[in-house]
């Protein structure tokens, strides 16, 4: 898992910690993805960057909370991001990823 450049020029674009990406997906900006990873920390834009990937069709985001030890899981649907607890993507929900995480 690494950061990638979500979006389309160095004009609009967002800096996820990771994610999946679709088949084919290359280059220096990508225009979207499957997954993107946010681990959030005190003062963190996170949760305003959800329109942000809405609009570039990103299926999933999880959020990461270590301070709260929390995960939250939501999937894209009708442009608006709803919280899961199975992800469609990968093999795993929030609780699941939790109990496997040596947190902090």
């Amino acid at each position: 898992m690494h950061e990638f450049n979500l979006g389309e020029s160095e004009h609009d674009f967002r800096v996820p910690d990771g994610g999946l990406h679709r088949p084919g997906a290359a280059g220096v900006w990508l225009p979207t993805a499957a997954l993107v990873v946010e681990i959030l920390s005190p003062g963190d834009e996170s949760w305003q960057k959800l329109g942000f990937y809405s609009e570039h069709a990103v299926d999933e985001v999880l959020l990461v909370g270590p301070a709260e030890r929390e995960i939250t899981w939501l999937q894209l649907h009708d442009g608006e991001y709803e919280p899961i607890q199975q992800s469609g993507l990968v093999d795993l929900g929030p609780t699941e990823l939790a109990e496997q995480i040596d947190w902090p």
